[in-house]
């Protein structure tokens, strides 16, 4: 499967790194150390949008008022309907997007996979030998506190739907598993 992560060119860290990897090791049958499932945030819930909905409507209803029953009413009526739908189907597709958007971390002591979904069905996955997979935070890079994974030569992005301190909160999440790992394998 080849695809490039597109973010990474936005970011203006570095360049499009790829998702794919070598040939995939078979994933372990136990469950992993860390499981992280991340997804973009919604900030309009979905009664608020109903709210947005009848708003627009009633906005868009006080200027039909006083041209009701006039042929000029008749014919601002399409238009004003044909918005109020076009609202609505835009910020479904944003709510279907979002929901379907996610990256999912995992972390074994022998593996780390990282599966990201993009709608409308791209699948794209990155793994690593825990041992040598670093993180990294760019703090002043277009996308603030751009956060990386490194192994191997490889490098892709993650968290980029993310706000900034929840970059670093990850970040912190997977640094202290895999340091936790790193110690065991030293045998401290």
């Amino acid at each position: 499967m080849r695809g490039e992560d597109t973010n990474s060119e936005e970011a203006g860290a570095r360049s499009p790194a790829s998702f794919d990897s070598p040939p995939e090791p078979p994933l372990p049958e136990t469950d992993p150390i860390l499981n992280i499932t991340i997804w973009p945030h919604r900030s309009l819930p979905r009664h608020g949008f109903r709210w947005v909905l009848w708003f627009t409507a009633g906005m868009l209803t006080i200027p039909l008022i006083p041209l009701l029953g006039t042929p000029l009413g008749w014919v601002l009526l399409p238009f004003l309907v044909s918005t109020l739908l076009l609202l609505w189907f835009f910020i479904e597709r944003n709510y279907w997007h979002g929901y379907r958007t996610r990256e999912i971390i995992r972390i074994w002591p022998n593996l780390i996979r990282i599966d990201r979904f993009d709608p409308p069905s791209r699948h794209r996955h990155w793994h690593g030998i825990p041992y040598w997979v670093r993180t990294k935070i760019y703090p002043d890079a277009k996308i603030e506190n751009y956060l990386t994974v490194t192994s191997e030569g490889r490098e892709i992005e993650i968290g980029a739907f993310l706000a900034p301190e929840e970059r670093i909160a990850l970040q912190r999440d997977i640094d202290r598993v895999l340091g936790d790992l790193r110690h065991q394998q030293h045998g401290e």
